[in-house]
Parts: structure tokens; C-alpha cells; sequence
């Protein structure tokens, strides 16, 4: 009997403990928050969890920040994504038409975005939809007892946004795809995969400190570059001409239009005065962090920051304040303040640890070593503010397996900061004592975050340099212009060879001269007059029958190839331009042949018979074969007249004199005339 009933108390006593299994199971913690409880999407709320005697973990500190209010905005992103702005983020919330819980947090590489939700929603206990955004970008979206088209509204948003688009653009987004429904948000997620698959992601919305340096270099490139270039060219093109005194001012009005509407215009164009969309945060959004830190650290030596993992279990963490006792009770030693936080580049310090750590140690107001731990990379970083030991040792014989960490550490979701920060103590304990105490320089203060987002002026930076390269640009391109200029001139002359030198040519003199004959002849004249000219000390005279000569065509020697230019007014142009070749041999003439003034030079003046019918005589100048024509057979005269054809009366011919009140009436009375009578026919005095 009592052997039956000491294997019934056996049965009894085993079936106790298989029963109490489930309870301890069921009150256990895990030590990451993360995996704490599954993800669920049910239609109904998720039972209510037993307490949890452990720490507050990530998931149950941000649970308790969304019970406070439904955004939470992380304090260690304030250069990009303010505490300020949770009212905003709170607006555009309600436009989703369902409970929405929103948290702002930095990017943590060790974070799964959707466990992280499961596990907040779990803990919150209230039905919603879930957004997590990861600095600027919306990393994971849930919806938990409510219909919202989550997926969809992540897809749209990744695809058509920009990635620059900022935080409160890319949630306004966001809320936007999903106020659409189920159906549109879908159908839209899926054009946003077609038409990005391919194309890649959208231009960027903002420019860069280097963009803006290159518009303000094109810029002063543009400013200086293009009116020189007008001068420039404009100069080499007339080459010393005279010219009417409005067209001499064309040039400069030019450049001068030229240059205001390229200052007026680049800051139009290159209209961007930020280089993100982040908004300046305010003094509180710039402090928040360091006072939350500092605060924790007088309570507790080693500050775990609760919105990252945890990387420190119950032994590691009981280990690591049992060193920082020991170590302030040591001869020498002092506080050690452990900071658990990670260093972003959007944080108030900028991501420099040593700024941080300066800003914690002024607002903790002690001494002592402070101990900057980022969770996220794994770095360490030590500071010696006002203890005795020698902070040359503590800056540079520190391993950098310590600071760094190792492959180890590497591949380790806690980077072994427990085993490191454990290792620094021991470290700390063997550093030199002083005789005095010793602290760290004062680092450099972090970049103004007013100023950090905002491009600097488009006159500023590399503007200065562009002027001096659109100067250059505009010296270069002249020289080409005036290179390929005697590159086409040379074909040019191959193909048309120009006249013989003036004081040998023998002059061709048709007494009816076709309109192909004279363009090619004033063309080749007036080329080989442009030629001859070498440099401003040329004698006046032949500058002013080249300038006249040249107002005839508006200034353009390829317009007497042209059809368009009446014979008269070609025959104007050789006259002048041979007379300019004349005046250039040191030979000059002022009188030219009044039969014919293709004949060239008149010697003298001479009565001579320029009618076949009667005896009506003229005083003109002739070269010597007219004139010997006039004294042996007067009546050969009229057949040597130089005829041009009439306009008005088609294709009759009349002496030249006859048929035009233009410049070449006034050949018989000089050279001198005809350059006068040139000038006052274009208004030019």
C-alpha cells in the first residue's frame, strides 16, 4: 500500500510541473524586442500580453510614446526630420481615414521594420495601420484590425517619389495612395513598378553644393564669355572700318543686352535656394537628445538608448556597472559615463562623437571618462573630461579592436559591445595616472544646421573663376573664328583667283559687262583690296575707299556675289575697291576714267563726243587709250562708254551716268566725290 501511494504522490508531483511549464514560458522576456511576440493581421484585436518584469525593451518604450500621442518622432534626427514637424506628420495622418500610428526613427541596419511593428501593435493593443519611417523614407507600413492598402501605398511611394523628397513629402505621399482605396492603390503600385522597372528611379528634386558650384561657373562663364565674344568677333569682322556710327554701336548694344539678360536670367534658371527638404529645426529639437542622454546618465551610469536594440543583456550590463564602481573607487579613477546611442550624420552633433560627449558632459555637469557606444555600427569612443589620466594614452594606444571592433564584431548582431566595453574597463584601469587632471580639447562646433541645407548665392564660389575662363573662352573662340576664316578665304581664293597685283594687272573693261561678270569682279576686288591691308598704319585714303566700297554691300564682301545688288552700284564697288589697291602701291589717283570707269585711273581731263548722233560733248577724265581715241577719231568715243542696263526700260543699255542717280554719277568729278557720295547715300558723315 504505501509503495502505490508513493507512486501516485510521484505521478502527482510530475503532473504539477508539467503544468507549471507553460506559465514560466509564457512570463519569460526574450532579450530582443524585437522577437518578443509574432507579427499578426488578424481582424480583431490580439489578446492582451501578461506584464513584463524586464526592462522596457524598444518595441515597449515606443508602444508607450504611441500611447501618448499616435506620432512619435525620434529627438536624433533633428537636421533632417525635426520634432517639430510631428504635428504635420499628425495632420496628414488623419487624411488616411483610419487609426494611424506613425514613428520616425533613425535607420538602423539591426532593426527588421516589420517584426518591429508586430511587435508595438502587439504591446499598444489598439487596431491601426502602422508606419515606420526610417530617417527621410517610409521603411515599413502594417495594418492591423483595419482595411488599408499598405503594401500598395510603400510600392507607389518608393517608385514615384524621388529618394531626396524628404520625410513629410514622402508621408504625405503615402497618405495620399492610400486615402485612394484598395483598388486604385493597387492598380497604381502596379504602374509605378512598370514604368520605373526600366527607367530607373525620378530625377532628384534637389541639387547639391557641387551642382551649385557648377551653375555658378557656367554662370560667370555665360556672363564674361558671350558679350566679349560679340566685341570680339564683331571687331575682327570689321578690321578697322569706319562704318556709320549706329552700326558702330550695334556691337557694343550687343554685348551690352547680351550680358543683362544672362545676369537676369541664370538666377531664374538656377532658381534653387536649398539643397533638401528638411526643415530648420529648432533650439529644443537641437538639445532634446542631449538632455534625454544627460538625464539618464544621472540616474544610471550606462544609458541604453530605448529606441535602438538592446546589446547589453542582465549579465553584461550587472558586469559593466560592477567595473564602473571599482574603477571610481580606484586611486586616480572616477565616474565613467557609458552613452549607448547611436551617431548619425542627421544627429545634433552631426554624427562627431566627440562633440556629443562634450555637449552630455556640460549638461551631466561631472567629471569623469565619457564612453560614447553607437549600437548601430558598433564604434566606441572614449573622452577624458577632468580626470587624472593621460588622455594621449586614451587617444592613441586605445586597439583598434577596442574601437573598431574585428571580424567578430563585424558579424555579431551586438558587436560585441558587452565583451568590448568590458575589455575598456580593464583598459581604463592600467592608463597612467597624472599628477593633475586632464581633459579634451574643446571640439569643433558642428556645421549650423540653419546653414547646412541652404546653397550658397549663384554669384559666389566658382563664379569668380568663370569669368576669368569665359574671358579665355571668348579669346579662344576668336582665334578659331578668325582661323577658319583664312582657312575658307584660302579655298576661296583657289576656286576665285583673286586679281593680279594692282600696278601689274592689265584691267578688263567690257563696255557691256553682264551682272555675273561684275558680281565676280567687285567680290574678287574687294577681297583682294581686304587682303592687301596689313595693319592700321595703311594710308587713310585706302581706308576710306575700302569703308565706302563695303557700305555698298552693308559691310559684307560675299553680298556682291549675290544676286540683289544692282550693276550700278556694282561698278561703285570695283571702282572704289581698284582704287583703293591704287592708293596702297603709293600710287594713288583721285581721278577715274570717265568713259568707262573700268578703264582704271584718268590721266587728265578731255573734252570727248558721248553721243553717235550730233556733236554733245562732255568734260570727262580719261585714261590714256580714251584719250587717244578722243584726239585721232573723236567719234570712237561713244563705242567705249561703259552701258548699264536700264531697269525701267528692260534690257536697253545706257550710258552709265544716264541710267542712275546713285554714287556713280559722281565718278567724273573724282574718287574723292565718289567716296562723299557713297557716304551721304548712307547717311554717314
Amino acid at each position: 500500500m504505501r509503495t502505490r501511494r508513493k507512486g501516485r504522490t510521484r505521478v502527482l508531483r510530475l503532473l504539477l510541473v508539467l503544468c507549471a511549464l507553460p506559465a514560466v514560458f509564457a512570463t519569460a522576456t526574450p532579450a530582443n524586442a524585437t522577437d518578443a511576440t509574432p507579427v499578426t493581421r488578424a481582424a480583431t484585436a490580439t489578446p492582451a500580453h501578461a506584464a513584463d518584469p524586464a526592462p522596457a525593451t524598444q518595441a515597449a518604450y515606443l508602444a508607450d510614446r504611441l500611447r501618448e500621442n499616435p506620432v512619435h518622432v525620434t529627438d536624433q534626427l533633428p537636421r533632417e526630420v525635426p520634432r517639430s514637424t510631428a504635428p504635420d506628420f499628425a495632420r496628414l495622418a488623419k487624411k488616411t481615414g483610419v487609426p494611424t500610428y506613425v514613428l520616425v526613427l533613425p535607420t538602423l541596419s539591426s532593426t527588421d521594420g516589420e517584426q518591429l511593428l508586430g511587435a508595438v501593435h502587439d504591446r499598444l493593443g489598439r487596431d491601426g495601420l502602422y508606419v515606420l519611417m526610417e530617417g527621410t523614407g517610409i521603411a515599413q507600413a502594417r495594418a492591423y484590425g483595419v482595411r488599408a492598402p499598405d503594401d500598395a501605398a510603400v510600392t507607389v511611394t518608393q517608385y514615384e517619389l524621388a529618394y531626396d523628397a524628404g520625410a513629410l513629402q514622402s508621408f504625405e505621399h503615402f497618405v495620399d495612395v492610400v486615402a485612394q482605396g484598395g483598388k486604385k492603390a493597387a492598380s497604381r503600385a502596379e504602374a509605378a513598378r512598370e514604368t520605373y522597372r526600366d527607367d530607373g528611379e525620378p530625377a532628384e528634386m534637389y541639387i547639391g553644393p557641387s551642382d551649385r558650384q557648377n551653375q555658378s561657373f557656367l554662370t560667370g562663364i555665360l556672363l564674361t564669355g558671350v558679350p566679349l565674344s560679340i566685341l570680339l568677333l564683331a571687331a575682327y569682322a570689321r578690321r578697322g572700318r569706319t562704318g556709320r556710327p549706329a552700326l558702330r554701336l550695334i556691337a557694343p548694344g550687343a554685348a551690352l543686352l547680351s550680358a543683362a539678360a544672362i545676369a537676369l536670367t541664370a538666377p531664374v534658371v538656377f532658381d534653387e535656394t536649398k539643397s533638401s527638404a528638411a526643415r530648420p529645426p529648432t533650439p529644443a529639437d537641437l538639445s532634446a537628445r542631449v538632455e534625454r542622454v544627460a538625464a539618464g546618465l544621472k540616474q544610471d551610469p550606462v544609458y541604453a538608448d530605448p529606441e535602438s536594440p538592446r546589446v547589453l543583456d542582465a549579465r553584461q550590463l550587472d558586469r559593466l556597472h560592477e567595473r564602473i564602481r571599482d574603477f571610481r573607487r580606484s586611486d586616480g579613477g572616477g565616474p565613467v559615463y557609458v552613452s549607448l546611442v547611436p551617431q548619425t550624420p542627421e544627429s545634433e552633433s552631426a554624427g562627431d562623437a566627440d562633440l556629443f560627449a562634450a555637449a552630455v558632459h556640460a549638461k551631466v555637469g561631472e567629471d569623469g571618462v565619457y564612453v560614447v557606444a553607437d549600437p548601430d555600427d558598433g564604434t566606441i569612443d572614449v573622452l577624458n573630461h577632468g580626470l587624472r589620466l593621460d588622455s594621449s594614452h586614451l587617444s592613441f594606444d586605445l586597439p583598434d579592436s577596442l574601437t573598431l571592433g574585428d571580424s567578430r564584431a563585424d558579424e555579431a548582431d551586438d558587436h560585441l559591445l558587452g565583451e568590448r566595453l568590458d575589455r575598456l574597463m580593464t583598459f581604463l584601469d592600467e592608463t597612467p595616472r597624472t599628477d593633475r587632471p586632464q581633459s579634451e580639447p574643446a571640439p569643433a562646433a558642428a556645421p549650423r544646421a540653419a546653414d547646412e541645407n541652404t546653397l550658397p548665392a549663384l554669384y559666389s564660389t566658382d563664379f569668380w573663376p568663370g569669368l576669368f575662363v569665359g574671358a579665355f573662352a571668348a579669346l579662344l573662340l576668336t582665334g578659331i573664328a578668325a582661323g577658319m576664316t583664312w582657312i575658307v578665304r584660302g579655298l576661296l581664293r583657289r576656286r576665285s583667283p583673286m586679281p593680279e597685283p594692282f600696278d601689274r594687272m592689265p584691267f578688263t573693261a567690257p563696255t557691256e559687262p553682264s551682272e555675273s561678270y561684275l558680281r565676280r569682279t567687285a567680290y574678287n576686288e574687294l577681297i583682294a583690296l581686304s587682303a592687301e591691308f596689313t595693319d592700321q598704319e595703311d594710308r587713310d585714303r585706302a581706308w576710306d575707299r575700302l569703308d565706302a566700297a563695303l557700305l555698298l554691300v552693308d559691310g559684307d564682301p560675299g553680298r556682291a556675289r549675290r544676286p540683289g545688288v544692282d550693276p550700278a552700284t556694282l561698278v561703285a564697288v570695283i571702282v572704289l575697291a581698284r582704287a583703293g589697291r591704287a592708293a596702297l602701291t603709293g600710287r594713288p589717283s583721285n581721278l577715274c576714267c570717265g568713259v568707262n570707269p573700268l578703264h582704271g585711273p584718268a590721266g587728265h581731263r578731255h573734252h570727248v563726243r558721248v553721243s553717235a548722233e550730233g556733236n554733245r560733248r562732255r568734260l570727262l577724265p580719261v585714261c590714256a587709250p580714251c584719250r587717244d581715241t578722243a584726239v585721232a577719231e573723236p567719234g570712237g568715243i561713244p563705242g567705249r562708254l561703259l552701258k548699264l542696263p536700264d531697269p525701267a526700260l528692260g534690257n536697253t543699255r545706257l550710258p552709265y551716268y544716264d541710267i542712275t542717280d546713285g554714287p556713280l554719277t559722281a565718278v567724273p568729278d573724282g574718287i574723292g566725290r565718289l567716296v562723299d557720295k557713297v557716304r551721304e547715300t548712307a547717311g554717314v558723315h
